[in-house]
């Protein structure tokens, strides 16, 4: 994927801090970065063996902090040794399972590590764009569909309640401080490097290649939004510099979104059809505390910061089975199913 013009010339050399680095987008994120030439420090809770930071050799190119995103001292020391300029803020705990049955964790990571950076960053003068990752579950359940960023933040549950929580603590940082932060709503993210395989995308590939059923663990009538990871670092990227030379922009949330509502029997039976498939998914209908309706409109994204995704939902998915064969290759039945290339839509 060829830089923006321009992304490359503000990147070079840039010293950028990167929380959740080992996550999905954290590690395509930090792949975009280096492409840019940007001088990359990473914060790195725990080793995580599988994730694209390592096994893609990113690791080697970076330098890592080791530590945890609620140390304070940690956090302003880093900021300061390594000149900071732009930091970029994804360490979450995201699994809504998770959250559910353990509120305490996720509310110290999403909450408090948020402010707790932020804080950090107001300390620290040579910091001058912060993204905040906060998400679409921050809106909660609302009535109104699409959500646009004047949807009230009103989560119900213990991740969306965290989410809306971060979100509003960078909005008053901005608000009340002045610091120069912007935060990302996004839908759901796929793409290669998801190892967490009760996500409906990587467990329904992995089913597929080993010749099992897919499994829905809801109605498969939930209506999510799936944003293409790839799409998701570009749109960090894109922010950081639009925040960089629009200071007005501190204190804003922008959606990322391609704009497609599909529910998850619809994404299953299109993973199925690119796959050359004919099982059938099975129906668990377990799931709870989860929102049952959820898409984003990204006008204002468009409008103001003059985005788009680069990929169409098959050209993502494509891209993202092909990753998923590539990493099952040990399978043997790995082969049985070809991908065979999506054409480009206007």
């Amino acid at each position: 994927m060829e830089p923006a013009v321009g992304q490359a010339t503000f990147w070079r050399d840039r010293p950028v801090f990167v929380t959740g680095a080992t996550g999905l987008v954290g590690g395509w994120l930090v792949e975009r970065l280096l492409h840019l030439g940007a001088d990359v420090v990473c914060l790195v809770r725990d080793w995580v063996p599988h994730s694209k930071l390592v096994q893609d050799g990113l690791k080697a190119e970076v330098r890592m902090v080791w530590g945890d995103v609620c140390d304070s001292a940690l956090l302003e020391r880093t900021l300061g040794e390594y000149e900071i300029e732009t930091v970029i803020h994804l360490a979450a705990q995201t699994i809504v399972g998770v959250a559910n049955r353990n509120p305490p964790a996720t509310f110290e990571a999403n909450i408090a590590g948020t402010w707790r950076l932020l804080e950090a960053c107001r300390r620290s003068p040579r910091v001058s764009q912060i993204v905040v990752a906060s998400s679409d579950k921050a809106y909660g359940e609302a009535k109104s569909l699409p959500y646009d960023e004047a949807t009230p933040l009103a989560g119900n549950h213990p991740y969306d309640v965290s989410k809306s929580c971060s979100d509003l603590i960078s909005q008053t940082y901005a608000n009340t401080y002045g610091l120069p932060v912007a935060i990302t709503r996004c839908g759901n993210f796929y793409g290669g490097g998801d190892l967490n395989w009760n996500r409906i995308i990587p467990g329904t590939i992995r089913s597929i290649v080993r010749g099992q059923r897919p499994v829905i663990r809801s109605d498969g009538t939930f209506v999510r939004d799936y944003f293409f990871v790839e799409d998701g670092a570009a749109a960090y990227t894109h922010l950081a510099k639009m925040l960089a030379s629009d200071p007005e922009l501190a204190g804003e949330a922008f959606n990322f979104s391609n704009e497609i509502q599909l529910n998850v029997l619809d994404i299953v039976q299109k993973i199925l059809s690119l796959m050359g498939s004919d099982l059938e998914p099975v129906i668990l209908n377990e799931v709870s505390n989860e929102i049952p309706h959820q898409y984003l409109s990204a006008t204002k994204a468009r409008k103001q910061l003059n985005w788009r995704p680069i990929y169409t939902l098959d050209e993502g998915l494509t891209r993202t089975i092909k990753w998923y064969m590539k990493f099952l290759k040990n399978d043997s039945r790995a082969d049985c199913f070809p991908v065979e290339p999506v054409a480009k839509t206007a």
